[in-house]
């Protein structure tokens, strides 16, 4: 089993890198692979919404001037994957909207690669917005059908300079529980997955406000 975690930070070894880092830390001591990704320094382009991925289904963005389609593989194999980002004016990192936007859309175009798959979402802020950030990366958790552990708060931690995180004690435990139920929740999936018992896979009905 691997857990797969993105930072969408701009500063590969910042605050966010060093949060994922703990949860890592804690998932690998439960004998389960993790990697972290950093895309948050890339030049990632925005979803163009062409509908290309759902008309082609090649597992691929039409978007080919960038990383995404190299790390698609990578990050539909996982396991688990957890989100992570810096927050900017109570929202995410505009980077990591860009990345998820389209991988969500290219994987939802394609089957859905991420459902009932294990999926968290942690964010990092010097002081406050932390929430509305949260928020804003599990909806993409949630439109996808992925299963989302908890822990005993808001997977939120504060800090500025680099390394600060380690300081709110609050924070990194909540950080090493999410590390441990993530742990626990794909342990037990993969018990219940050898009984081949699963939900049955509904079609998606897509309506709009104007019909």
């Amino acid at each position: 089993m691997k857990v797969v975690a993105i930072n969408g930070s701009p500063k590969q070894n910042g605050n966010t890198y060093t949060t994922l880092n703990e949860i890592g830390k804690t998932v690998i001591n439960e004998n389960i692979d993790f990697e972290i990704i950093h895309i948050g320094a890339k030049d990632i382009k925005g979803c163009m919404g062409c509908g290309k991925c759902y008309k082609n289904k090649d597992e691929k963005c039409v978007i080919n001037t960038d990383i995404l389609n190299d790390l698609l593989p990578v990050i539909k194999e996982a396991d688990g994957i957890i989100l992570g980002s810096p927050v900017y004016y109570s929202g995410i990192a505009g980077t990591m909207k860009c990345f998820l936007d389209r991988m969500f859309y290219t994987s939802d175009s394609n089957g859905n690669w991420f459902r009932h798959k294990i999926g968290a979402s942690v964010v990092v802020a010097r002081r406050s917005g932390g929430t509305m950030a949260f928020n804003a990366l599990n909806h993409y958790l949630q439109i996808s059908e992925m299963i989302i552990p908890s822990s005993n708060y808001w997977n939120i931690v504060h800090g500025a300079k680099p390394g600060e995180v380690l300081q709110d004690e609050e924070g990194i435990q909540t950080m090493h529980v999410l590390g441990k139920n993530i742990a626990w929740l794909l342990q037990s999936i993969n018990n219940y997955e050898l009984k081949n018992i699963k939900p049955e896979k509904e079609q998606k009905i897509k309506t709009n406000f104007i019909r």
